[in-house]
């Protein structure tokens, strides 16, 4: 029996909205990850089982890893398919906006949700949710979105009716969101699900694969040049920083995804528990930070316009990569310092 985490009093109104809806929108960030993929197609998966029409859209394209998953080839990609993506939303008696806190993170389809009428149920895993919707189901404490809407399908009464289709989409979730399981990931009731999931038949050695095992040559090229070239160490505040630009991303044909999971990479080496992967993109630089242990990653994505978990977080620049970087730098080895001022900081709220 899993804990009764989400509210009683969402679960009913939830329940009462989708008693009220039949066309239904599901809206996830942007640079959308397995845990962004996988909680939209397995939520859009349990309403299509209710009898709904349930319609998934992105911003930009995702990873192609995930083209596997039932249901990824219907998902409508903003910026290549605008108006299909107006329509469905402009159609919807409901939306539902997944793992993003914020309408700013969902870029030009911000406007198309912020103007629609149909109420909006929020269900996310980030820290300090806007309030942008009528339902905000919002729980940091939780490994990972998909796991939310897991628990909201069992909550409603329907784990009978989850089907092997959403069960995968859902693992594919959890999985990417915790690294397989490597960080975010020591609550027990995560493996509780995980063996529901394999009840409903998924094979979740064969996730894997078709997740990290189905990478390009030209993938495993720009990870090792990264290792090999541009990989920095900070032996004596124990961190590591790569960074990619884009004239190294265009040499390796980067596809969407290409770098996924690069920023794990060094904390596998001894005495390294916080890495940071720095990618230049056409309009901003996107940072990915992890960590092992206590440091709280997530404070200082938020020196970056962004977030997240205490080991796994994300943000982004608008200055040149040598600012950046100079920004950047300065905060690890300051290490000691931030920490200092993070714990004096959580001490006074």
């Amino acid at each position: 029996m899993l804990s009764k985490i989400i509210s009683e009093k969402n679960i009913e109104i939830l329940r009462q909205l989708l008693n009220g809806a039949e066309n239904i929108a599901i809206v996830t960030h942007i640079s959308p990850d397995g845990d962004a993929v996988g909680s939209s197609l397995g939520l859009a998966h349990f309403l299509k089982g209710l009898g709904k029409q349930a319609t998934v859209i992105v911003p930009n394209r995702f990873p192609a890893f995930f083209n596997w998953l039932s249901g990824a080839q219907d998902i409508i990609i903003y910026e290549e398919q605008n108006e299909a993506a107006q329509k469905a939303i402009s159609e919807a008696q409901l939306i539902f906006c997944l793992d993003f806190n914020s309408l700013d993170r969902i870029n030009g389809v911000a406007s198309l949700v912020k103007s629609s009428e149909a109420k909006k149920v929020l269900i996310d895993h980030h820290v300090n949710p806007k309030e942008f919707c009528d339902v905000i189901i919002s729980h940091p404490e939780i490994s990972s979105t998909s796991e939310l809407v897991f628990r909201a399908i069992c909550r409603l009464g329907y784990f009978p009716d989850i089907t092997k289709e959403c069960a995968e989409a859902i693992y594919v979730g959890m999985m990417t969101d915790t690294g397989n399981f490597s960080y975010n990931s020591q609550q027990p009731e995560i493996y509780q699900i995980i063996s529901e999931l394999l009840f409903k038949g998924i094979d979740k050695d064969a996730i894997y694969s078709r997740v990290y095992n189905t990478y390009s040559v030209n993938r495993m090229r720009l990870m090792g040049y990264c290792l090999s070239r541009k990989m920095k160490i900070f032996p004596e505040v124990r961190a590591a920083i790569m960074v990619l630009t884009l004239e190294e991303q265009e040499r390796f044909d980067y596809q969407v995804g290409d770098a996924e999971g690069f920023v794990n990479l060094p904390l596998s080496i001894e005495g390294i528990d916080i890495s940071v992967l720095v990618r230049e993109d056409a309009k901003k630089i996107k940072l990915s930070f992890r960590s092992q242990g206590t440091f709280p990653v997530n404070k200082m994505a938020e020196m970056f316009r962004g977030g997240g978990h205490l080991n796994a977080a994300g943000g982004e620049s608008y200055q040149s990569m040598r600012k950046t970087l100079w920004k950047l730098e300065n905060l690890i080895k300051n290490r000691a310092d931030f920490e200092s001022t993070v714990a004096s900081s959580e001490v006074d709220e």
